[in-house]
């Protein structure tokens, strides 16, 4: 079942739907030098059949209390380039395409570096 994060307008509300969250993080993420993807965990197979949804998705979106809302990304690095800047890089996109696009506050992103490919 999708999650939402809700903002409160002066004529209703607008509700922001986890999909929507994972869909801008990864359009932010597409012209970052090095940046070659995002991955699942690894054993993520496993991980599901014991019931453990979300432990492994590519993105994880989790909302927390009063509008607060953290991502975590799992991402694959080209060869070659630095692990520490795609990754500030990353969070950095990701950061600023989700307070410009929702409005919201209160963001974090954390990035795991599950691999490095070649080009």
């Amino acid at each position: 079942m999708a999650e939402y994060i809700t903002q409160p307008h002066d004529n209703g509300s607008v509700m922001i739907s986890e999909d929507v969250i994972s869909k801008i993080v990864l359009h932010a993420l597409t012209d970052i030098e090095g940046y070659a993807g995002v991955t699942t965990k690894p054993g993520m197979d496993i991980i599901e059949i014991i019931g453990r949804k979300g432990w492994g998705k590519s993105i994880k979106v989790i909302f927390g209390e009063k509008n607060q809302l953290a991502v975590e990304c799992n991402v694959l690095i080209y060869y070659g380039h630095s692990v520490m800047t795609v990754a500030n890089a990353v969070q950095e996109a990701a950061m600023n395409a989700l307070i410009s696009m929702t409005g919201l506050e209160k963001v974090s992103v954390h990035v795991n570096v599950c691999g490095i490919v070649r080009q």
